[in-house]
């Protein structure tokens, strides 16, 4: 390089008191991404804007409600490089943030970027992304022999080993590609739950139970999963809905996860398309309500059926990535199953098959011990409140940057480019979220199920031992005390189990309420 030096983009300060509909802390001006976003008028929302104080701040940095509000230490010049490499070192990676300022600037920017500075690690993290967001190869020599630097910081985000770009000597650790990434914050939660083992507790759980017990409360299990999957959508659950979910969940894991092999799941769990359009749809999707006059009020938009094929194909790409990286499985199964859900590719079906692929790649991982499906929906139904706002976090800023306009048969149409809305997303709500019901099924349904078989067990051979009962009315005996408060209704005392004395039902009452007051496994 000669070092010359090269001048690069003044970033103007806009002439307003707001940003994304909040007020700037007086004596405080715009830095970093929020800065990029007001400048380049990018439609997207920042989820932590920046400031920068005129004034010094005790510890250099606070949070409040709406900002983070730098010490006047941090201010930078009012150059776009500047505000990248300010938003690189202290703020969330923003990749749409990044792609389209960086796209957004002319060959010749980036070109001034690198010439100035040649071996900055920043910069090449800046070089990197232009050509990766670009498919552009600029016309400058490879950064040569020296010490390659992360692409993220994996002190602040789950990252994968990564792979160096001998041209940037930049380490791609991202845990996916240009057509699909969602990033992961590593938080203190998400840290605790990777390291409190939560598989191998599940295992010694059931390795303290005898085989046959573990093979009818995985059934048990699995049946609570489906009706559960179905009363999350408020659908009701037809045996033969119950028996094609079954059959989904029994494959998972077995198969290759590619766009072939989603439909496959998808055609199992639908079986009748005569209403329903196979496959990646064709048209735009919506969750919401509709006016009296039939138009659409949107609380939720899918992705742009003309954008559905890259999409996927780079879920599934991610999917495969995240795998041989060894990224922890329930961090894997978030990203993948919210993503998921996020695109909507089919016209129906998207939430149950969300779910089907978290028990996908929890067993494809051998997360959950062989034979057996942790029941997350089953937490979900019970945390339905909040498994709602996890979404709405994501999707509901988004919609103030969708623009659509109402369409036939009470459908509506997206006006502009919406693709990267759902190829890179924060994740790390979602990862919390479903790292929260792998616990709860852990620490409470899977136990609850195996103590519940083993009492019932124990329940049966002091009833057989009392009375010469079938084993199906044994069976209804104590299922039928179980929905009455633990005693048998009189309608049933005086229709299936007449042929019993006051004293045999007494007695058997009596040990049944006993049995199941015993201690827990």
């Amino acid at each position: 390089m000669t070092g010359e030096c090269f001048s690069t983009m003044k970033l103007a300060q806009p002439k307003t008191n707001f940003f994304q509909s909040k007020m700037l802390p007086a004596g405080t001006s715009l830095v970093g991404t929020s800065a990029l976003v007001q400048f380049f008028d990018l439609k997207t929302h920042v989820r932590r804007p920046s400031c920068v104080s005129s004034q010094r701040i005790s510890g250099g940095k606070k949070q409040t409600e709406d900002w983070q509000i730098f010490d006047s230490k941090y201010a930078v010049d009012a150059t776009v490089e500047a505000h990248l490499i300010f938003a690189l070192k202290h703020e969330d990676f923003d990749a749409y943030v990044f792609k389209h300022v960086l796209l957004s600037l002319p060959e010749k920017e980036i070109l001034g970027y690198i010439k100035n500075s040649p071996t900055g690690p920043l910069v090449r993290r800046i070089w990197f992304l232009y050509e990766m967001f670009s498919g552009q190869t600029l016309k400058i020599q490879d950064a040569g022999k020296i010490k390659a630097v992360d692409l993220l910081d994996r002190e602040k985000y789950i990252c994968t080993p990564g792979w160096i770009s001998p041209r940037h000597k930049v380490n791609y650790n991202l845990l996916g590609t240009a057509d699909f990434c969602p990033f992961v914050r590593r938080t203190e939660l998400i840290t605790s739950y990777i390291q409190k083992g939560l598989s191998e507790r599940a295992q010694s759980l059931l390795n303290r139970v005898s085989p046959s017990l573990v093979v009818r409360a995985a059934s048990f299990l699995l049946l609570a999963d489906t009706k559960a999957s179905f009363a999350i959508e408020n659908e009701r659950l037809p045996a033969n809905n119950r028996e094609r979910w079954l059959k989904a969940i029994q494959q998972v894991g077995k198969n290759f996860l590619n766009q072939a092999e989603l439909i496959r799941l998808h055609e199992i769990l639908i079986g009748d398309f005569r209403f329903i359009e196979h496959g990646l749809r064709k048209d735009y999707v919506f969750l919401g309500e509709r006016t009296i006059d039939n138009e659409p009020l949107p609380e939720f938009i899918g992705a742009k059926p003309e954008d559905l094929e890259s999409l996927v194909e780079g879920l599934v790409t991610t999917n495969l990535m995240m795998s041989k990286a060894e990224v922890d499985p329930v961090i894997h199964a978030a990203a993948i199953s919210f993503g998921f859900v996020y695109i909507h590719p089919f016209q129906d079906g998207n939430g149950r098959l969300q779910r089907c692929l978290i028990h996908h790649i929890l067993s494809s991982r051998k997360f959950n011990p062989q034979g057996l499906v942790f029941p997350v929906s089953s937490v979900m139904l019970k945390w339905i409140d909040e498994y709602r706002d996890v979404l709405r976090a994501h999707s509901s800023p988004l919609m103030n940057f969708i623009e659509w306009e109402p369409a036939e048969k009470g459908n509506l149409r997206v006006m502009n480019e919406t693709a990267d809305f759902y190829r890179y997303f924060d994740c790390t709500e979602e990862v919390e979220f479903l790292y929260k019901c792998v616990e709860e099924t852990i620490n409470h349904d899977v136990p609850d199920e195996l103590r519940y078989l083993k009492l019932h067990d124990e329940a049966m051979r002091k009833i057989m031992d009392t009375v010469s009962l079938s084993n199906r009315l044994a069976e209804d005996f104590i299922m039928f005390m179980r929905q009455n408060d633990w005693k048998l209704p009189k309608r049933r005392r005086e229709n299936e189990f007449k042929l019993l004395t006051d004293e045999e039902v007494k007695n058997l009452e009596l040990m049944v309420r006993e049995t199941f007051e015993e201690e827990s496994l």
